[in-house]
């Protein structure tokens, strides 16, 4: 955690950025979003961004998919200076916004989005339910919910290897399961709920990372982010990979709908949505 209190200070963004590219804090960059949007017709839709980040996901969704706007919303400035400069540099801060806040209820209107779409930063919020009546209240009926996060495959006390590693990142995880994702969106009122998981895909990804932090990458990285950035960084991927391999850390993509009870959701290919 920085000086100011942010847990994605200075160093951390500039660690992500140089691992998964500028704009992303979450791996995977566009095609990873790309695959969480897949059969969604996002042209003109109006998108709310749950944890932006540094606005690498907002950029995405209006360069390659349409999306008439993003708002994008962050708890931590440090990373919201960062989404508002690339926004600025790209020649979108016309149709891409970031506003931040203090946890809790989010500060747009009723229906105010055709999607919510969130990467990997739910984890940070410990109140799923909450969570899930607040995106239905901010979704337009026929409006989808989008998101990928990281889950457990069990809820209750987590093994000591995940301890361990939630002890490594350093962050305020809040780890749930799908099955607790999905109970929270159906007592909101969400309907079409379906899951997808990427456990396989992460693992493979994170052993890449963690030879490329234990490698010449992550010597040459040193020179620019320090020696113990890279140190701490390298204990985290091996702590995280142990989790992953096990299976109780279980990358998964969310997709639910608001029931339509008035005006059209934009369409979605049943073949390319994930499967529950």
């Amino acid at each position: 955690m920085g000086t100011d209190g942010a847990e994605y200070d200075e160093e951390a963004i500039r660690f992500l950025e140089a691992l998964w590219g500028e704009g992303f804090l979450s791996p995977g960059g566009p095609e990873e979003i790309d695959r969480l949007v897949a059969g969604l017709d996002l042209r003109g839709c109006r998108v709310l961004d749950i944890g932006c980040g540094t606005g690498g996901l907002a950029l995405h969704l209006v360069r390659a998919h349409g999306a008439a706007g993003v708002t994008g919303f962050d708890v931590e400035e440090p990373v919201l200076t960062r989404a508002r400069a690339l926004a600025a540099r790209s020649g979108l801060a016309d149709r891409v916004r970031f506003v931040g806040g203090a946890p809790g209820r989010l500060p747009f209107p009723d229906g105010g989005f055709d999607v919510v779409i969130s990467k990997d930063a739910l984890v940070h919020i410990p109140d799923k339910e909450a969570l899930c009546r607040d995106v239905f209240r901010l979704l337009r009926p026929g409006g989808w919910f989008v998101a990928s996060d990281w889950m457990t495959d069990r809820d209750g006390p987590p093994s000591e290897a995940m301890r361990a590693y939630l002890e490594a990142e350093g962050l305020s995880f809040r780890m749930a399961s799908p099955v607790h994702y999905v109970r929270a969106l159906e007592a909101a009122g969400f309907a079409e709920i379906a899951t997808r998981d990427r456990n396989a895909w992460y693992l493979g990804l994170a052993l890449a990372e963690r030879d490329r932090l234990a490698g010449a990458w992550g010597r040459q990285a040193a020179h620019r982010l320090g020696e113990g950035c890279i140190a701490r960084n390298l204990r985290t991927w091996t702590a995280m990979v142990a989790v992953l391999e096990s299976g109780e850390h279980r990358p998964t993509h969310l997709r639910a709908r608001r029931p339509l009870s008035g005006g059209a959701a934009g369409p979605v290919d049943p073949e390319a949505a994930p499967d529950r």
